[in-house]
């Protein structure tokens, strides 16, 4: 009974194709989903940072779409979360946008190309956006000799 309802290869069988109408009405809709989750989070007072439910759709659109779906969910989400609500602030958006890019087309690959399966998927994309994060602070920090981290000025690592 556990293995059924444990989410497995088969609880996602599909892979959706760019080329596919779908494919874009399930991007679309991702996106969406990923800008309102976190409003409705500041809406209600709850701390999305502690959350960060801007990322969870990014992940359900690679796992369930693909790589390419995850990747232009994760793409697209900061900036029409920034063009709808301002948030993230405008200093922090390009890191914000690198890494969750980084965790939709990661969690896609991993999944789809390498076939591991959910957990994995995800604990692999979660490292490697973490990453894509910290070269994109320490890339900014070089190059404007400005520090501006997502995760705060506490956690700049050339502090």
């Amino acid at each position: 009974m556990l293995r059924r309802i444990a989410i497995s290869e088969q609880s996602i069988p599909f892979t959706l194709k760019l080329t596919d109408t779908r494919a874009y009405a399930t991007i679309a809709v991702f996106t969406a989903l990923s800008v309102l989750a976190p409003w409705g989070f500041h809406q209600c007072h709850i701390a999305g940072a502690t959350f960060l439910p801007m990322h969870f759709f990014v992940f359900v659109a690679a796992l369930a779409g693909g790589w390419q779906a995850g990747a232009i969910v994760g793409l697209l989400t900061p900036f029409a979360s920034y063009a709808t609500s301002g948030m993230p602030a405008l200093t922090v958006l390009p890191q914000v946008a690198i890494e969750v890019t980084a965790y939709g087309l990661i969690a896609g690959l991993l999944r789809q190309k390498f076939g591991l399966k959910v957990g994995w998927s995800l604990l692999g994309a979660m490292a490697g956006g973490r990453l894509a994060l910290l070269i994109a602070v320490v890339l900014v920090q070089v190059v404007t000799g400005q520090v501006y981290s997502p995760l705060g000025p506490s956690a700049t690592p050339l502090s």
